[in-house]
């Protein structure tokens, strides 16, 4: 009751859940637009100065030095929000302490992954290295992981403006303009590409790390317990490797092909995968404010709010992504164009790669809560996934090989396996999260047949068209017809209030900050 004797207003768990939701995703679409705009400039210049074999073999190497990385995150991306979610003291501790436990956790095993790799750097440059400051590139590694973590931390405060502040604007543009200054410094030319990844991701970490202080304030009592840090790190090892081989479907093509290809044809592999990334990216930006969600829903043991936040997001997701794929592939050739005349043969790949990203949506979503509640089905099932794909990849570049057939069709093989792993695993997950919950998780709609029907017949003009009035013009008429469709077949009232700043959104924002507010000291 309230002081005037009269009842506090109900509110509804359900509703304040989604308008979490529809939050951060409207910061998050916004935060790819600019990802975007900072990705892009890194490729074009990167293969325009560099060279293709040159960003071929930074590809290799960044592709571990990333996975590496997620191991030392420990699976902190999702399970801290858990650990938060489960008191905000664990042994006396509060809640920044429960970050910083993980924090140092993660530190020790990136010494340690850093030191191996500096004495045994094969696997990071099967191809060799360009210059003599390219193994410097694993000093990412910790810095890496550390931010996973922060980000995080912020995330389980419903803070997606950080997240979209480090990834999406400090690190690429930092990158971009990196790899110019080193490219215009002879000393540092050779090492220019590995040391403008080093350079943003440190960069990241510190748009990550001041907001992180800011909000939680420094540590208050805490020491570090050697045997609850063993106890941690033996608990995130499931959570951990969902991460790594959920990531792992996304790389290890590339370190395949590393291995068994020119660094030509990784490098016009890597510029369609990296092309192909960018849905993907729009896709993973939603889970940092999806986990939070799920595990108090998964406290209470609300599995239909649950399913229908997957059936919602995962809509959300499938139709972004879908857009933006198919204005990509259907002028694919101008795309690759972007990087040069050398990796225009890499268009069939970059036609694979997006399709691929689109059908793993449904798996990226169901794993949200697996991880939460089948970790050992959910890795099990990553693990035989991710394992006929290597078969496949391997298999598929045998092939080619046998053929007598040119680099552009390796990629194409690698990305053929890594799309017939993404389907058969986002099939698999849904139907084991469907039982699991007890209610329907799909997010196909019929709308996105009639969407890319339009898309398609805007695309095939649009590729008439001289190639600069193809990307010019193109793909932006083809994200158009596409979006027309979408938004007046396909969205309803629930899907639209993601675009557009509602007042009952906006209210229930303020009530959740001044809630939490009261509820919590600054630097608690």
């Amino acid at each position: 009751m309230a002081e005037t004797g009269k009842p506090a207003p109900a509110t509804d768990p359900g509703s304040d859940d989604m308008n979490a939701l529809v939050k951060g995703g409207r910061t998050n679409t916004l935060g790819f637009v600019i990802r975007l705009l900072g990705g892009i400039p890194f490729l074009f210049i990167g293969y325009r100065l560099y060279g293709v074999e040159e960003m071929g073999r930074f590809a290799s190497a960044v592709v571990v030095v990333e996975l590496f990385a997620l191991i030392c995150a420990l699976g902190e991306k999702r399970g801290l929000a858990q650990r938060l979610t489960l008191g905000s003291k664990v042994d006396g501790q509060k809640r920044v302490n429960l970050v910083f436990d993980g924090m140092l956790a993660s530190l020790i095993i990136s010494s340690i992954v850093v030191l191996l790799l500096a004495f045994f750097p094969y696997p990071i440059f099967p191809n060799g290295m360009s210059g003599r400051y390219d193994i410097l590139i694993i000093g990412a590694i910790p810095a890496f992981a550390l931010t996973e973590i922060l980000l995080a931390a912020q995330a389980y405060r419903f803070d997606i403006a950080t997240t979209v502040r480090a990834r999406a604007v400090v690190e690429p543009w930092t990158r971009s303009f990196a790899v110019v200054a080193f490219f215009f410094i002879p000393t540092l030319r050779d090492g220019g590409v590995a040391l403008a990844y080093l350079v943003s991701i440190y960069a990241a970490l510190a748009a990550a790390a001041w907001p992180f202080f800011r909000t939680y304030g420094p540590p208050r009592a805490w020491r570090p317990r050697p045997r609850y840090l063993i106890q941690m790190i033996g608990k995130a090892l499931p959570l951990a490797g969902a991460d790594v081989i959920e990531r792992g479907t996304r790389l290890i093509d590339v370190f395949i092909l590393g291995l068994s290809a020119s660094p030509t044809a990784v490098g016009i592999y890597y510029f369609a995968k990296e092309v192909a990334s960018l849905p993907q990216k729009l896709k993973t930006s939603f889970e940092p404010v999806l986990s939070p969600v799920i595990t108090k829903n998964l406290k209470t043991g609300d599995f239909s709010a649950i399913a229908k936040q997957v059936r919602q997001v995962g809509f959300w997701i499938v139709a972004l992504q879908l857009g933006i794929a198919l204005s990509l592939a259907i002028p694919g050739e101008a795309v690759m164009g972007l990087g040069g005349p050398a990796i225009v043969g890499g268009t069939g790949a970059l036609a694979l790669l997006l399709v691929a990203e689109a059908v793993a949506s449904m798996a990226v979503v169901s794993e949200g809560v697996l991880v939460y509640i089948a970790k050992k089905r959910n890795l099990a099932i990553s693990t035989g996934v991710i394992a006929l794909q290597i078969a496949m990849t391997v298999g598929l570049i045998m092939l080619v090989e046998r053929l007598g057939l040119d680099d552009g069709f390796k990629a194409a093989g690698a990305a053929t396996a890594l799309l017939i792993a993404l389907g058969i695993s986002s099939v698999v997950k849904a139907l084991l999260l469907k039982k699991l919950l007890g209610a329907p998780v799909g997010n196909l709609r019929m709308a996105l047949v009639w969407a890319t029907g339009a898309a398609v017949i805007v695309g095939q003009i649009a590729i008439l068209l001289p190639e600069w009035l193809e990307l010019a013009i193109g793909i932006p008429a083809i994200l158009a017809a596409y979006g027309w469709v979408i938004w007046t077949k396909g969205f309803g009232p629930e899907d639209r209030v993601l675009f557009r700043k509602s007042k009952k959104v906006a209210e229930s924002d303020g009530k959740a900050r001044a809630q939490e507010n009261a509820a919590e000291p600054p630097g608690s």
